[in-house]
């Protein structure tokens, strides 16, 4: 049996990566130089007054993929739930996916490398595979044609519709290793690289083009502006570091990360290409693009607990089985009729289980929503790329007015919003502090935007910088979580490089500590943090076997590990918690695979049991509100509570459901609101039970949902 890896090795191995893997940290055999150690300082962003180009509720989907697959991998059921509820998706694929040209079908003898045709029934594939997706026979033909692009880039687009579903496919169709044995990782590190393009079989582009740098982002910018996105799905711009050893082999994973090295890169580019666009056209138009993003993991899925339970997991599948095809087929196209060695049950089976899991790179709920001294709804989310506040027109109207832009950006969509003990608002957001390529810096930060007073104007941003010395680890830090505490602390927690938990605390005078590391056991991304009666700050995170959790031992305390409490291992990203009437904790979530989640209790109430109806998928939010039916008639004085549950149904609707019993039955959103990644909940007793999301244009809604009596 392998020798098992300690953590001081696994740790040992990382670092050493940090300055030897090609594509995960630069260009391949550079040394990134070790950084200082992050300091606080002022950083540019004051707040400005934010409109938007789109004024109407038109909506559009972009999604930028380096592969044919990867968005039916690894960014669905998202993008389907997205096209089903009507949003018209644009679809970008950079590369050709050419790999060695073979068209692999199982049992058979390997046929002769054909790069043209492998790539050509890849497209097939997509086309199939968006033409079930429409509700259409998966051979309907499509209109094809040609896009003319920045750089006298060509590049073929195809074009189907169903009613108001409309499905576009853009292959840019860079070859995967041009001449020279020139990678996409080249393309975006080392200046002068040149890539070729491969002409697909039966494509109508007829003469190769040829890209720099620059001009993959001038193309995918130029895309941006003509079709106009309101939500954008990319990969993973900065994929976790893994050892690759008899353990954890490196299969198709990039030189030290768990991705693919096509895939990194390609997202550093749509991220690139995302600040230029929303820059140009905030000053052609003097008006900001309305537009929010989602990343996803990609072959990260790989290496954690699945999450997708067993009917989202047959719908993809489904999906795959189209792309996948069979020699079998008769699609008309006579380089191929898909992707064969993704067709039938073959991706079930496959043991790297990439299509059991959908795992979002910045897992925080968008908007953050908290109350203002009117007690008026007040949302805090990236839009463009830049901090954004909504606040409701008026208290309990159930309507946001238009947003103020706070700026900062560019932003990734990761936002934590807290109220101080004074009342001042604090924010928390990780920010591309640089995304140069060609060999230049390649950062990232944590950075802070307070109010001078409650319900007052907001200070210039604060750069926080991140608990990593070295940039490229750095690049690795999670998303931001605070909490703040009655002895007016503001505790941040971040995910680090080495998939541990570190802590940066702001006192009550509002100087920020350092930064500290908190130990404990691998986790995922995807942090929980609440603050109990007693004032404890306390924060969850699922790991690979277990919840791990931190806590204060007293209010004022330092927050430190706690001791595991034999929890059983979650499959999602993140731990609904809410704290139960004598002070413990309720923990909600799901095993992997799992359809229902269980309920467990920590402290004196360590009871577990199934949620047998809250059937779904992805995060769950809980709070503890009062019981429905039980409020006394002087103003509430029956103090019986119950726990509110928030997440997604299977089919992708918000769903919330008041208690945790047999009889309790979750109350679906009327017209079934899809959201942008993990919607959020608030409960408190001004507003009750409000949920807030943003939707695929790019606006946030309001649900406040009643419970039937259970008196």
């Amino acid at each position: 049996m392998p020798a098992r890896t300690t953590r001081r090795q696994a740790l040992a191995a990382v670092a050493a990566l940090t300055a030897t893997a090609a594509g995960c940290s630069g260009r391949p055999g550079s040394s990134a130089a070790p950084a200082a150690p992050a300091r606080t300082t002022s950083s540019p962003g004051a707040a400005e007054p934010f409109t938007s180009a789109a004024g109407d509720k038109r909506a559009t989907l972009l999604q930028v993929m380096a592969h044919p697959d990867d968005d039916l991998y690894f960014m669905n059921p998202d993008n389907e739930h997205v096209l089903r509820s009507g949003v018209p998706v644009v679809s970008v694929y950079v590369t050709a996916g050419e790999a060695l040209g073979v068209n692999r079908v199982a049992g058979r003898p390997l046929p002769p490398p054909d790069k043209a045709a492998y790539s050509a029934a890849r497209h097939q594939g997509l086309r199939q595979a968006y033409a079930q997706m429409l509700g259409l026979h998966q051979f309907t033909p499509w209109h094809r044609s040609v896009l003319n692009l920045p750089g006298g880039v060509k590049a073929e687009t195809n074009v189907l519709a169903n009613g108001t579903r409309r499905v576009r496919l853009i292959f840019l169709n860079i070859a995967m290793l041009s001449e020279g044995h020139i990678r996409m990782p080249d393309l975006w590190d080392t200046p002068g690289t040149v890539m070729r393009t491969l002409l697909a079989e039966g494509s109508l582009v007829q003469h190769p083009s040829s890209y720099v740098h620059q001009t993959l982002v001038d193309v995918l910018a130029e895309i941006m502006d003509r079709y106009r996105p309101t939500l954008i799905h990319t990969l993973d711009p900065d994929p976790d570091f893994q050892v690759h050893d008899l353990l954890h082999p490196k299969d198709n994973d990039q030189p030290g990360c768990s991705d693919h090295r096509d895939h990194t890169p390609v997202a550093l580019f749509t991220w690139k290409a995302i600040a230029q666009w929303a820059a140009e056209s905030t000053r052609r138009d003097k008006e900001a693009p309305r537009f929010t993003t989602t990343s996803f993991r990609g072959y990260y899925n790989q290496r954690w607990p699945h999450n997708l339970p067993p009917a989202v997991l047959a719908q993809k599948a489904r999906v795959i089985k189209a792309y996948g095809g069979s020699p079998a087929w008769k699609c008309g196209d006579s380089a191929g009729c898909g992707d064969y060695s993704q067709g039938g049950v073959r991706p079930l089976k496959n043991r790297k289980g990439w299509i059991r899991s959908t795992h979002y790179r910045y897992p925080s709920a968008l908007p953050t929503p908290t109350t203002d001294r009117e007690g008026r709804l007040v949302a805090y989310g990236v839009l463009g790329t830049q901090a954004v506040r909504w606040r409701e027109t008026a208290r309990g109207s159930g309507r946001f007015g238009a947003p103020l832009g706070l700026g900062g950006g560019p932003l990734a969509p990761a936002l934590s919003a807290v109220t101080d003990s004074k009342g001042r608002q604090v924010l928390l957001a990780l920010r591309f502090a640089a995304l140069d390529g060609q060999g230049g810096a390649n950062m990232r930060e944590i950075v802070a935007l307070e109010q001078s007073r409650p319900d007052g104007p907001f200070r210039a941003w604060t750069g926080l910088g991140t608990p990593e010395a070295n940039p490229e680890l750095g690049r690795r830090v999670g998303c931001p979580t605070a909490v703040a505490t009655p002895d007016g602390k503001v505790h941040l927690f971040v995910r680090t490089a080495e998939k541990g938990l570190a802590t940066r605390v702001r006192d009550a005078g509002g100087r920020w500590g350092p930064w500290e590391r908190l130990g404990g056991a691998e986790i995922q991304d995807g942090l929980t943090a609440l603050v109990d009666g007693e004032g404890r700050a306390h924060v969850l995170a699922p790991g690979r076997d277990t919840v791990h959790h931190w806590s204060q031992e007293r209010p004022g305390d330092p927050v430190t590990l706690r001791p595991a409490a034999g929890l059983p291992r979650p499959g999602g990203n993140q731990i609904g918690a809410a704290v139960a009437p004598d002070g413990a904790l309720s923990l909600i979530y799901r095993t992997p695979a799992a359809t229902v989640p269980s309920l467990h209790g920590t402290g004196s109430s360590t009871e577990s049991r199934t949620v047998s109806h809250f059937e779904g998928y992805g995060a769950i939010a809980a709070h503890t509100v009062p019981e429905p039916g039980k409020a006394g008639k002087g103003g509430g004085d029956d103090k019986s509570t119950t726990l509110l549950l928030l997440g997604r149904s299977l089919d992708g609707d918000v769903q919330v459901q008041w208690g945790t019993g047999p009889g309790d039955r979750p109350l679906r959103s009327p017209g079934h609101l899809t959201p942008v990644g993990t919607p959020a909940l608030l409960a408190d007793p001004d507003q009750g039970a409000c949920v807030v999301g943003v939707a695929p244009d790019a606006t946030p809604w309001i649900w406040r949902p009643r419970p039937t009596s259970r008196a």
